[in-house]
């Protein structure tokens, strides 16, 4: 996935969730919008460098979006959350995720479930079970060096869950795909003590066929600016 051009400052704060202050390098402060409502543990601290995207359309109140932390300790973390199931998609369609990889029909976002849910990706092949991807984006890293899903009690992804049980006990393909956008995350695990409800519809998932997938995504520099984010390495979960 390549990135539009990207400039960065220096964080100052977060705040109301969609919005951030920051400092240029020339000294100028400006405010950005936030695609990201979530905590964001350990990707937006003072002082650490945020990469932006810059909009032309004239209706935007805020022209810019935060697109990438860089961390003091050199880490990149993409918090725009729609990147997530972007590069996913990509990945399906190049077929880098070998476990799908038999798939050629990709459909995003369509409803399904008894509670009323919507797919990121259906997957559609002759001769097979359609397949049902939910797609988690996942930024938390722990002091240990373990990223974690999820950063904070998740009632959306307990129904996700659910959702994806039933269409594994229907015969059908399921499967949860955490997308892994921190390049400091080694290793993977659910965090049951953020969410234990969620680790353990997650543990009942896995017990009834749901397919657990982690995937880690790379960031692409040149002269130091980041230019494209791939994903295409699993990490086991």
């Amino acid at each position: 996935m390549i990135f539009p051009p990207l400039s960065s400052g220096i964080l100052i704060q977060r705040y109301k969730r969609f919005l951030a202050d920051v400092q240029l390098p020339s000294g100028e402060k400006i405010t950005i919008h936030c695609p990201n409502t979530g905590a964001m543990t350990g990707c937006a601290n003072v002082g650490d460098t945020v990469w932006f995207s810059t909009s032309d359309n004239p209706k935007r109140k805020y022209a810019y979006t935060w697109e990438l932390t860089q961390t003091q300790m050199g880490d990149f973390i993409c918090v725009n959350t729609q990147r997530a199931n972007q590069l996913v998609a990509e990945a399906l369609s190049h077929k880098w995720i070998r476990e799908l990889a038999d798939y050629d029909n990709i459909l995003p976002e369509q409803k399904y479930g008894e509670e009323k849910s919507r797919i990121d990706f259906l997957l559609k092949q002759q001769g097979l079970a359609d397949c049902f991807v939910e797609v988690k984006s996942t930024t938390l890293l722990t002091e240990s060096g373990v990223g974690m899903f999820p950063d904070a009690k998740t009632e959306r992804g307990q129904k996700h869950l659910r959702e994806l049980i039933t269409i594994a006990q229907q015969g059908q393909q399921a499967v949860i795909f955490f997308a892994v956008l921190h390049t400091g995350i080694k290793q993977f695990e659910v965090a049951k003590q953020i969410d234990p409800k969620y680790a353990e519809l997650l543990s009942q998932a896995r017990q009834n066929g749901v397919l657990a997938l982690s995937y880690k995504a790379t960031i692409e520099l040149a002269q130091g600016i980041p230019v494209a984010m791939n994903l295409q390495n699993s990490i086991k979960i």
